[in-house]
């Protein structure tokens, strides 16, 4: 992303701003993800895992990427899990 045409006082709250998008929007990808997930137990137990992972309001911006990578990287394993358990 290229934040060149924004004013310099902008850069931190736009940057803040797309890495709390993109915390939603996987976050919403995993939640459609476990809802997919065919027995109860294993939903619960994905979705008490999210809810530890993914809500770290108070972390450093580099950690929130770091995070960010990590919940992207379990939820393509998670998605690949259920395609192989479909097929």
């Amino acid at each position: 992303l290229n934040f060149r045409h924004l004013p310099p006082d902008c850069w931190g709250d736009c940057s803040q701003f797309l890495q709390r998008q993109r915390v939603l929007g996987i976050y919403r990808n995993m939640l459609r993800t476990i809802r997919q997930v065919p027995d109860e137990a294993d939903r619960k137990y994905l979705a008490d895992w999210r809810e530890t992972h993914i809500r770290h309001q108070s972390q450093t911006q580099d950690a929130i990427r770091m995070m960010i990578t990590q919940a992207n990287n379990h939820l393509e394993e998670l998605q690949k899990s259920l395609a192989l358990a479909r097929s």
